[in-house]
């Protein structure tokens, strides 16, 4: 019998979907393009840069037939600069704009946000795992790998302890907003956000029950009916 499955994305899931992002490559050699099910490439000519998928720019790289040119706000500086908004604001950093329309629609999460023309100063919405990504199979690639490595760590803790704090206020029957939070956060942190609900759910019919007894004993112990004759008393009056 199988069992059942979690709701939501897992986080094997949110990689694999990552791997549909575009990123942009540098061919080391001639190649033919390609037939896809999202549609054909355009055929690589060293050193012209061009546009591919992840999964296919990570083969690429393996076979050493091209460099991936790490997106602009996978560098030392922009994450820097971004670790320090992190720092200031309650809230998360703002994701990109969205692209202008084009004749191709192209549905979110899946945006070119990782191309050489990506802004330099925001977050998509797969950065996290795209990121380690190109870090295990191109760390050659990233300029100061291991400075990119520590601060993508900070500012995963950053970001993570805001999810934290933000579920503390679901006690108070508040919501919680989830502006710039990108797909790996999400898929981690439902588990820890999907036990406080059922918990403060619990609380809540227990509080509910714990009511419902204490009206019911009253009724039976004659309170409730005193004080509905001193009010009719007070009525004759």
């Amino acid at each position: 019998m199988a069992l059942p499955l979690p709701p939501g994305l897992t986080p094997p899931e949110t990689a694999f979907l990552c791997e549909m992002e575009l990123v942009t490559v540098i061919p080391r050699q001639r190649l033919e393009g390609l037939s896809l099910l999202g549609g054909p490439t355009v055929p690589l000519q060293p050193p012209h840069r061009t546009p591919l998928p992840l999964w296919l720019a990570l083969l690429l790289k393996r076979q050493r037939r091209a460099n991936i040119l790490p997106p602009p706000w996978l560098t030392p500086a922009s994450l820097t600069q971004i670790l320090s908004l992190e720092s200031t604001i309650p809230s998360f950093s703002p994701p990109p704009q969205l692209p202008l329309p084009t004749s191709t629609p192209i549905s979110p999460p899946f945006l070119p946000s990782a191309i050489d023309s990506a802004p330099s100063d925001a977050l998509p919405y797969h950065w996290l795992e795209l990121g380690e990504m190109i870090l295990d199979a191109a760390a050659d690639d990233v300029p100061d790998a291991d400075g990119v490595r520590r601060l993508m760590r900070d500012l995963r803790e950053v970001r993570m302890a805001k999810l934290r704090v933000g579920v503390g206020v679901l006690e108070g029957g508040r919501e919680v907003r989830m502006n710039g939070v990108g797909g790996m956060e999400v898929a981690e942190a439902r588990a820890f956000v999907g036990g406080v609900v059922d918990g403060l759910r619990q609380i809540g019919a227990s509080k509910e029950m714990a009511r419902k007894e204490r009206e019911a004993e009253e009724r039976d112990n004659g309170i409730g009916g005193l004080e509905e004759e001193d009010d009719e008393d007070e009525m004759d009056l």
